[in-house]
């Protein structure tokens, strides 16, 4: 055979780069890359999977029997219950399914029966931070919730408990501790959104200007150096809050962008180290946010995140399975526990 010319060797390569190109598109997508939750949940090591076990389980066993969780002061705190709940969600329970089904369903109840005729869920008799707290992360488990069981009254309530955030909504554009269009903080903010963000996820109405009105609130609590203050009149940056803005950001779509890269530099200088201690007032609520933050994140930021927060819970944890806060152990626990799960991509208000 005589010995091809240039052309026709070119028009060979050419098809041959063709026939190369088809054959990997036409490979299953998990063939040409890693899955990236896959390989996520990798990361929840036998050692942590066993401090999850133990505390789900003591959360389990503290469940009052009007499907309550917290003690003392706190017992009933509809956070601390939402808390509880997204706990056993995310290892795998739904309502009335999986090995905490029956205690997920259970708190669906309790928080159902507190819910006001105006939508406003409060526990009765429970101390509070701040009440809109406890409804945001009420409002934020039940519409996890929804789709998940057929309870007739849970859109009603659910629907109801939205409209209550949207009608509070101050001039800012943010949120305070009670129902009413006065100040509003950062911290309770985030809290509605992430509320609002799990209900437009589930199927229900959220006016696009409610979640225009509080991203710009947002946006305007950041600092020059990335952190974020507690109130849009001023103050200093803070580990905790500015994780939570970072996940508020996120959940109203902006998951890009100067605010973004600026405040994940900033939360990068408290990535837990090992055997550097930090005094963190509001620790668990702090991780609980920055896990969100840096998942969302994903790459570089979320594999050196993940690891040592992880490893830090891991030897915090207590022999009885359980984690401490002045707060509530239920508080704690949850949080923890949330954290410690965060990989497994179960909520769907975590997942990417």
């Amino acid at each position: 055979m005589p010995p091809l010319k240039n052309n026709h060797r070119s028009a060979v390569l050419f098809i041959a780069a063709l026939a190369l190109s088809a054959l990997l598109i036409a490979r299953p997508a998990h063939a040409q890359r890693k899955d990236p939750e896959k390989s996520a949940a990798k990361s929840v090591t036998p050692a942590a999977q066993r401090v999850i076990d133990r505390g789900l389980a003591l959360l389990a066993s503290g469940q009052h029997d009007d499907g309550s969780f917290g003690s003392g002061n706190y017992r009933g705190n509809a956070a601390i219950c939402g808390l509880v709940g997204m706990a056993f969600i995310s290892g795998g329970s739904t309502p009335d399914r999986g090995p905490y089904g029956r205690q997920v369903s259970r708190v669906v109840d309790y928080l159902l029966a507190n819910t006001e005729k105006s939508g406003f869920i409060v526990g009765s008799g429970s101390s509070s931070h701040g009440p809109m707290y406890g409804h945001g992360f009420a409002t934020l488990f039940l519409a996890e919730c929804y789709g998940m069981t057929k309870r007739p009254q849970l859109r009603e309530k659910l629907s109801k408990a939205v409209k209550l955030i949207v009608n509070t909504q101050n001039k800012e554009g943010g949120w305070r501790y009670q129902p009413r269009r006065q100040d509003a903080d950062l911290s309770v903010t985030i809290c509605q959104v992430m509320a609002l963000r799990a209900a437009r996820n589930a199927g229900l109405y959220v006016p696009k200007e409610t979640i225009d009105r509080a991203t710009k609130y947002i946006k305007q609590c950041q600092n020059a150096d990335g952190g974020f203050m507690y109130m849009s009149q001023g103050g200093e940056s803070g580990f905790a809050r500015s994780a939570a803005a970072v996940v508020g950001l996120q959940s109203a779509g902006i998951y890009k962008g100067p605010e973004i890269q600026k405040a994940l530099v900033y939360l990068m200088q408290f990535k837990p180290e090992k055997g550097v201690v930090r005094r963190e007032t509001y620790y668990f609520y702090g991780h609980y946010y920055a896990a969100q933050a840096m998942w969302q994140a994903g790459g570089d930021d979320w594999n050196r995140w993940y690891p040592a927060v992880r490893d830090e819970l891991v030897a915090r944890a207590r022999a009885d399975g359980s984690w401490m806060s002045p707060i509530s152990v239920d508080y704690a626990t949850a949080m923890a526990c949330i954290v410690l799960q965060m990989p497994n991509n179960y909520l769907p208000i975590f997942q990417r």
